[in-house]
């Protein structure tokens, strides 16, 4: 997926349960590179974009991802568009639907303590220790060594799109040109599939991110501009923390 991901397990269990587990999460997203990758010339999403496989012809997961491609279409009012390079690329929902399978294989061997990290997008359960709840860093898009937010979370996903690390990658559809009047937009939500895609939207978006992303239900989020200026729904304001995380995860 052109990123690393990482596993933090907090569930006391013997260490051959997670193994397992993680044999068969690490199993799964090396299944999902081989068939989703644009990198790859025989990939399966590739062999559909040259029409080589019909839909009829195509896996049932790449059949499901095709689907939540046109469901977020109309979700974001065509802002977020797996076509906008002119090709099929579908990976603005496939890492976050990836990650949340992974986690469902955690939490099926038993390990509901977890974090799952992908390149800075983070899926959790549970909680770091008994009673606790998950400390994220939410990392300032002009400032590598600073935080814009600190959030204390029960559980859920937290996603940031934006143009500092890897550049202006993400095109406005209607424009065909890069997505520049944002620097970041963050999205917390209860699943990684629709925060990532939400957030990649509203990056495409620009100036009318903030009016749509305040509209969305059992969704909070913050933006900032290149020129520092921030913005955040109300629900994100409350789950702020007083404190930069000691223990936490950091949220690119």
């Amino acid at each position: 997926m052109g990123t690393v991901v990482t596993f933090t397990v907090h569930t006391p269990v013997p260490d051959l349960v997670v193994k397992a587990a993680l044999g068969e999460a690490v199993e799964w997203l090396h299944w999902v590179d081989t068939t989703f990758s644009t990198y790859k010339e025989g990939s399966e999403v590739n062999r559909f974009d040259r029409g080589e496989l019909s839909a009829a012809d195509c896996s049932p997961e790449l059949a499901h991802i095709l689907a939540l491609c046109h469901r977020l279409s109309r979700e974001t009012g065509g802002f977020f568009d797996a076509w906008a390079t002119g090709h099929l690329d579908p990976s603005g929902v496939v890492k976050g639907w990836s990650i949340d399978r992974a986690s469902e294989i955690l939490v099926d061997y038993g390990l509901a303590d977890h974090l799952i990290d992908a390149g800075g997008d983070l899926r959790f359960r549970g909680s770091p220790l008994e009673g606790e709840r998950w400390v994220i860093g939410i990392r300032h898009p002009l400032d590598k060594s600073a935080f814009s937010a600190v959030l204390v979370l029960p559980g859920g996903a937290v996603a940031t799109s934006g143009i500092y690390e890897r550049g202006l990658h993400v095109l406005d559809p209607f424009t065909g040109k890069p997505a520049t009047a944002l620097a970041s937009v963050t999205v917390v939500g209860p699943d990684l599939t629709t925060s990532d895609a939400y957030a990649t939207a509203a990056l495409a978006m620009g100036a009318n991110a903030p009016g749509w992303l305040e509209g969305l239900a059992g969704y909070e989020s913050q933006v900032i501009t290149p020129d520092g200026h921030g913005w955040w729904t109300p629900g994100f304001a409350r789950l702020r923390a007083g404190a930069e995380p000691a223990q936490g995860a950091v949220a690119c």
